[in-house]
Parts: C-alpha cells; sequence; structure tokens
C-alpha cells in the first residue's frame, strides 16, 4: 500500500471552502478597544467580548507589567508543583467574593474550566443533560467525563422536565449544564427554574457565567446575582477573557466542591498555572468590576441605545437581547460572508459566524460600554444599507 495517509486533509480543506465554511485569522494591530485597526482600516469593532472596555485599560497592563517583573513571565509548572504564587491565591478569593460563593479555583481558560469541572463530577454511571445551544466546552466536557449525554431544547423546560422524568432514575447522578448568557444569540438561561428542577430531580446545576461575569448582577457577579441566586447549590463556571479582560478560567462553588476539583480535575492538576500577568491583569479587573459599577451601567445604556434604533425605530430583523450580544440571521454563509465584507466597508467591524459553530449562519454584534452613542448610530445606519431583510427572508 503506498496511498498518502495524508491526503485526506487536502479533500477536507476542499470541502470546507466549497461550504464557504473555511476560516483564518485577520490580525488586530492595536491595543484592544472600540476601534480596532484591521488590515489597514480603522473599523469599529462590534466582533470583541471586552464588554467592559478592560481589556485595554491602563490599570491592568501596568499589574501585569509589575508581576512579570516580580515573578516572571511563566509560572513554570502545574500549581500543585512549582506553578504556585500567592497571586492565584488571591485572584481565587477576589473570584469567589465577586460570585458570593465559598471558594474558588483558577484554571489556564476557561475551557479547561469546563473540561475539568464536567469530567471531575460526573462519570460513566451519570447522566449529563445539556441544553442544545451550549458552548463547545460544554458540551465536549459532556462528552469526554464518560457520562450519558442527553440534549434537551434549548431553554425548553418542558423538555428537559420531560428526559429528567423519563431518564433520571436510570442513573447515580444528574449533571444538569447550561451556558447562563448563550454567546450567539444574546438570550440568558432560566436560572431560577433550573434551580427548582434541580432540587426536584435531585441533579447537580453547572453553569456557564463566560459573557455574564462583570456584565450582569448589582455588583458585577454575573447571572447568579441578576436572578437573586447567590448562595444556591450551582457550579459557576467562567472565564477571565471577557469582560475581565485578561484570560484563564475559573470555577466557583462551595468549599468541599473546590477542595475536591483540586484533587479530581485533571485540566487543573495536569498543566502549568496561570501566568503571573494574567494573574494580576485579572485581580485588577475584578477590583474594578466591584468599584466601578458605572461600567455597567453605561454598558446597558449602549444597549438599550442600540435596541431603541435598530429594533424598535427601524425594525430590523435583529434578535432582542437585555445582554450585550445581538444576532442579525442570515440564509447561509456565504451571505453572512457578504454582509461582513458590506459592514467592512462602511467602517464596521462585526463577526460573520457561520457553521459549524451555528446551525445558522450570522453576523454577530457585541456592544462595549467605551462605544461612544454616535459609533452605535453608525452601526445602525450601516445594517440599514447592508439592507439584511433580502437576505432573511424577512
Amino acid at each position: 500500500m503506498n496511498a498518502d495517509p495524508y491526503a485526506w486533509i487536502e479533500k477536507s480543506l476542499a470541502a470546507i471552502h466549497r461550504a464557504d465554511w473555511y476560516r483564518s485569522p485577520v490580525a488586530i494591530d492595536n491595543c484592544p478597544g472600540p476601534a480596532v485597526q484591521l488590515a489597514g482600516s480603522q473599523l469599529i469593532n462590534f466582533a470583541s467580548n471586552d464588554y467592559l472596555g478592560l481589556a485595554g485599560d491602563d490599570r491592568l497592563i501596568q499589574a501585569a507589567i509589575s508581576a512579570t517583573k516580580e515573578f516572571g513571565t511563566g509560572a513554570t509548572g502545574s500549581r500543585l508543583l512549582t506553578g504556585h504564587r500567592e497571586l492565584h491565591r488571591q485572584l481565587e478569593q477576589a473570584i469567589a467574593n465577586l460570585k458570593q460563593t465559598a471558594d474558588a479555583l483558577v484554571f489556564s481558560s476557561g475551557y479547561l474550566a469546563n473540561l475539568g469541572a464536567i469530567g471531575s463530577v460526573a462519570g460513566a454511571r451519570d447522566l449529563i443533560l445539556s441544553d442544545k445551544y451550549n458552548h463547545s466546552s460544554l458540551k465536549n466536557g459532556a462528552i469526554l467525563s464518560g457520562a450519558a449525554v442527553i440534549e434537551y431544547g434549548h431553554c425548553n423546560l418542558a423538555d428537559l422536565t420531560a428526559k429528567l422524568e423519563k431518564n433520571r432514575d436510570r442513573y447515580r447522578k444528574c449533571l444538569i449544564i447550561t451556558d447562563s448568557v448563550f454567546s450567539m444569540d444574546g438570550d440568558l438561561c432560566p436560572l431560577p427554574e433550573l434551580l427548582a428542577l434541580a432540587r426536584q430531580y435531585s441533579c447537580m446545576l453547572l453553569i456557564d457565567e463566560a459573557h455574564a461575569t462583570g456584565v450582569f448582577g448589582a455588583s458585577g457577579g454575573g447571572c447568579a446575582e441578576h436572578f437573586g441566586c447567590t448562595g444556591e447549590p450551582l457550579i459557576q463556571v467562567g472565564t477571565l477573557s471577557k469582560a475581565l479582560g485578561s484570560l484563564g478560567g475559573y470555577v466557583a462553588g462551595d468549599a468541599a466542591l473546590i477542595d475536591f476539583l483540586r484533587n479530581r480535575a485533571a485540566t487543573w492538576i495536569y498543566t502549568t498555572g496561570l501566568t503571573p500577568a494574567d494573574t494580576a491583569a485579572a485581580l485588577e479587573a475584578v477590583k474594578i468590576v466591584k468599584q466601578e459599577p458605572t461600567r455597567r451601567v453605561r454598558l446597558q445604556q449602549n444597549i438599550h441605545t442600540f435596541k431603541d434604533c435598530a429594533i424598535h425605530k427601524y425594525q430590523l430583523p435583529i434578535t432582542d437581547s437585555i445582554s450585550p450580544i445581538f444576532c442579525l440571521p442570515l440564509k447561509d454563509a456565504a451571505t453572512a460572508l457578504t454582509v461582513g465584507s458590506q459592514l467592512k466597508q462602511m467602517g464596521i467591524f462585526a463577526a460573520a459566524v457561520r457553521p459549524p459553530t451555528v446551525s445558522i449562519s450570522r453576523i454577530r454584534i457585541s456592544l462595549m460600554a467605551t462605544h461612544e452613542p454616535a459609533q452605535i448610530q453608525q452601526l445602525v445606519e450601516a445594517l440599514k444599507i447592508a439592507n439584511p431583510r433580502q437576505y432573511s427572508g424577512n
């Protein structure tokens, strides 16, 4: 046999190109913010998860520089060996305080936090019920755990109840997993109702607060705080890379859960600790989130401004949301690329998101606290000119 065992790769790439699913990174040439330099063009940035505008904040930058000077560029090992610094513990305590939980554990990314948490609390004799629209890290964490995995309809409590009623008694433990703010549509999970079902059917409940931490709640504690569910038996996972402007992830919960994860979460035990720079920047961000609620106020003002103009005034076919994330559904991947290109020509950078990331191609719009009203107005005008109704069938 002389067949090239790698020949399939080129064929697969060709198929990706034919489907208009091909992606490649484009470098941003300046500090993160509401405007970016992209491929030589100055664009207003509506593609970022930097919801509070902290990624380019000088206080985070200086905290990272100071930590690097003191502790070096890398943690050099896993936290249980040479990778632990007092900075890590300070950050964990700050996150626990923000989330109003007993303790927290910091991972090197939010993806690793989900893989580690899910794989530690559920196994081969257990059941996981997962929202259909969950993030890849939740879905893959469920698969890797070895548990039986059943998807329920997106935020569909009746479907979840029916599947619990039919399947719960067949398994030792049961874990319900969901995003709290869904990253592509911007809608919120029905957290109080999920907690009620978890109590009724003796289930654990894990929520991914990646797009909620710093954004929702009076103190920025996320959807758990927004819904008045702090203190409830929850496993709260999140990221330091969105509203907190750094890198890394965390799990927050009761003390026994966190102690258990320190001893069982493979993605924490066998991974180099978070860098001192990222740790210090995230710690500074948590302080700012608590001390400067005006950032959340400005973000909510921008959300209302955009909705009032785009949805209520011009009736553009954009999903309604109370989060900073909005979606313009489009008929296919090629159309999403076309609309994304048109927006760039008008000075707007908004992500064209296509399968397999989502089932329905779209332009994903995300707002920041640091956007000016004139920038939001420019976005609306560009969306009007792109005339999305001709693509979406509305």
